[in-house]
């Protein structure tokens, strides 16, 4: 297989600057975005700290077998040092220091680790379905699921800034982690809220299965967060796996 992996990101009309964070390695492979909490100093330390960290720990393990590398459990722990490294610079810094963070991590044996904490999202389109493959870590998703508000309702609205998991949460929570394989013909979308609540999922479907240049389609993606009004930072990845 061959992965043609791009990406974009827009600042928006709301922030003074860009406060998610980007990181592709088409090598091992490997994409990670994240997206601070807030727009002040900690949301900018936030996102760049565990971002380096989380990809410093998937560049460590690239060197070893896909057992022992990549599994579970030293994601796991990469998740857990970004944990307290974010959490020591927030200590610094007392204001609120915490992100979002969604990766693709290559396993090595033709499948990848999902790994996921915050509301971020890791979308894959195989045969023409578009499925979402992370949940969002909100109240406002677990009120949608168990129908606590209707969904457009400004209770709705408010829970959607209530992250129930972060990268800075005192109390440390683990990410979740999926391993998938990976088909010729699939496309993984990773993106932070900035895009996912500004495009829609019939638009985005249309997108990622074009057959457009990945490049092409994550410009794209950005350009309809920023025309659907360009409420928050909005960044995405596309990966594409073709046939060697």
């Amino acid at each position: 297989m061959r992965l043609d992996i791009a990406g974009d990101t827009s600042i928006g009309n709301r922030y003074r600057a860009n406060f998610d964070v980007l990181h592709m390695d088409p090598l091992l492979p490997l994409v990670v975005v994240a997206d601070g909490m807030g727009d002040g100093r900690g949301s900018a330390a936030a996102g760049r700290i565990a971002v380096d960290t989380f990809v410093t720990a998937a560049q460590r393990a690239g060197s070893g077998t896909a057992d022992c590398g990549h599994g579970s459990a030293a994601l796991r722990a990469a998740v857990a040092d970004a944990q307290s490294r974010v959490r020591a610079a927030g200590a610094e810094l007392s204001e609120l220091t915490g992100c979002t963070l969604t990766a693709l991590v290559g396993a090595g044996d033709g499948s990848a680790w999902i790994v996921h904490i915050g509301d971020s999202r890791a979308y894959r389109l195989r045969y023409g379905v578009l499925e979402l493959l992370t949940v969002d870590h909100t109240y406002a998703w677990l009120g949608a699921v168990y129908g606590w508000y209707p969904a457009d309702s400004r209770e709705a609205a408010a829970a959607r800034y209530h992250l129930i998991r972060y990268i800075g949460h005192p109390d440390v929570p683990e990410p979740d982690i999926l391993n998938v394989s990976l088909r010729p013909g699939d496309v993984y979308c990773l993106c932070t809220d900035g895009l996912a609540e500004q495009v829609s999922y019939q638009r985005l479907g249309q997108l990622l299965g074009n057959g457009a240049p990945t490049q092409e389609i994550a410009t794209q993606l950005t350009a309809d967060a920023l025309a659907a009004g360009g409420r928050d930072n909005a960044t995405v990845a596309v990966l594409r796996v073709d046939p060697a």
